[in-house]
């Protein structure tokens, strides 16, 4: 069931739904825009973008509170950005080779009675940033550069410091991330079709093991499921999310794949539904998909948007802990500018 739609300001590209209370009903969603100059000017005046803040509330009777704009800032494109897993501080990947972190905080004085305050910022590169992870302390941030490096970035109170950064892939790094219980493990994915995993205790960090066979192109993005931590989802362009299990880390097994008919972009697992991801899949909308102990199944698909399908996330609040049927989504697609906030229709806890 669709609830709301917005068109944004530039091309669309992620989509995050803040997971910390009192903040639940709060969704980020970030552009990134290629302006085209008639004379020739300086990277950073070519790319612009913005993160815009809504309030998102399902349960509302009027149509037009169910989606409704908060706040916006004008930023350098934004190429990904990721909630603090310990409190509303946002970490914004942008195309300046620059982080930067951003807080919400309740203001009752204010409009809307949310404020979206600037923390710090540091310049990463002189690349571009294209993905940030947190680990679960939220003590550190990893970045993946487009000129093929990894940064490991410590985050203070007011400021980010590089505590480490190396040549990593090739081309493109389009994800990493940090295993969520074996916090010194790195997990990358690049244009170079490797899948890669570094051991931060070392500097520069060793390398665990690299696969360059199994994805046939770029690899996008992972996923750890949070109720098995040796499950990990890989996305890759080549169309097929692959479940690997990790338990012989120097040597995981693709055990099996799903073939989604687009680049896998982005994976969500569901936050409290075991086995259930929500997949954006570029030329393919967005899947709904179980991966129980048997085969990879689609269990349902999302077609109503009209371009490339970037961003994908799930709200986390009670009613969905408590009722799958509840579930509520945001996607956003680029080049029509496109935010949609729906509800799967056939999600029911298995």
């Amino acid at each position: 069931m669709d609830l709301g739609s917005c068109y944004l300001g530039g091309n669309a590209d992620a989509v995050e739904f803040c997971p910390h209370r009192p903040f639940r009903h709060v969704l980020a969603a970030a552009t990134y825009t290629l302006q085209e100059q008639e004379q020739e000017q300086e990277q950073e005046q070519d790319r612009a973008g913005s993160i815009s803040l809504f309030s998102v509330d399902a349960a509302a009777e009027d149509e037009s509170q169910r989606l409704r704009l908060l706040h916006t800032v004008d930023t350098a494109g934004v190429f990904d950005m990721k909630w603090s897993p310990t409190s509303p501080l946002l970490a914004q990947a942008d195309a300046h080779g620059r982080l930067a972190l951003w807080r919400l905080e309740q203001d009752d004085g204010s409009d809307t009675g949310v404020v979206f305050a600037d923390v710090c910022a540091e310049d990463i590169s002189s690349s571009m940033c294209l993905y940030v992870d947190w680990n679960q302390t939220a003590e550190s941030l990893s970045v993946g550069l487009s000129d093929g490096s990894l940064s490991v970035v410590s985050v203070r109170e007011d400021r980010l410091e590089i505590s480490q950064q190396w040549a990593a892939h090739q081309f493109e790094v389009w994800t990493c991330y940090f295993d969520r219980t074996r916090p010194h493990l790195l997990y990358s994915g690049s244009d170079d079709c490797c899948f890669s995993c570094w051991d931060l205790r070392e500097n520069p960090s060793n390398i665990v093991f690299q696969n360059k066979k199994s994805h046939n192109m770029g690899v996008c993005c992972f996923a750890q499921n949070p109720f098995e931590e040796n499950m990990l989802l890989t996305g890759s362009y080549d169309e097929f999310l692959r479940v690997w299990d990790m338990r012989l880390m120097a040597k995981p097994v693709n055990e099996k794949s799903i073939n989604l008919g687009g680049g896998v972009w982005r994976i969500k697992y569901h936050p409290s539904i075991a086995d259930v991801v929500l997949a954006a899949c570029m030329h393919n909308g967005f899947s709904i998909v179980k991966i129980g102990s048997g085969d990879a199944t689609v269990m349902e698909t999302y077609c109503k948007h009209e371009s490339l399908a970037y961003g994908a996330d799930w709200q986390k609040n009670e009613e969905t802990e408590q009722n799958g049927n509840s579930s509520v989504v945001a996607t956003c697609s680029f080049y029509d500018r496109l935010l949609r906030v729906w509800q799967p229709e056939n999600l029911v806890e298995l």
